[in-house]
């Protein structure tokens, strides 16, 4: 849904009321398809214990990624540490900076990211860490 040049265009939305995104490693519901952004990819992620985020370890060359972390803890892989987030932090991945986003198998909980991202096209590019 865009809007005509010139008019504002406004979305209140409930991630909960939005399809999740089938095929995914855990619950994805897309607030860019929801809505048919045309620049900004943004989805709300559910992990449970033993989820990772991205469908695979990955970077964009040119996408910067954002994850909010609203509830639990979300650990991210890169290849020189991992970080360890809790609710109200930020994860920033600049484009060619490889990460996985991932709730480990031995959470208690389950982690809620909201992710953001710009451009919204620019495909994944996989990540081997053992070919390094």
């Amino acid at each position: 849904m865009t809007a005509p040049d010139g008019e504002p265009a406004y979305h209140c939305i409930d991630p909960t009321e939005i399809e999740p995104t089938p095929d995914h490693p855990c619950d994805r519901r897309s607030i860019t398809e929801e809505i048919d952004l045309s620049i900004l990819a943004s989805a709300v992620y559910e992990l449970e214990p033993g989820q990772q985020l991205p469908q695979t370890y990955h970077y964009h060359e040119q996408r910067e990624e954002l994850f909010y972390v609203q509830s639990g803890t979300l650990h991210v892989e890169t290849p020189d540490e991992e970080f360890e987030l809790s609710a109200g932090e930020i994860f920033v991945a600049e484009p060619n900076s490889p990460h996985r986003p991932y709730n480990p198998d031995g959470a208690t909980e389950s982690t809620v990211v909201l992710g953001i991202g710009a451009p919204r096209i620019d495909i994944a590019r996989p990540y081997d860490p053992d070919s390094e």
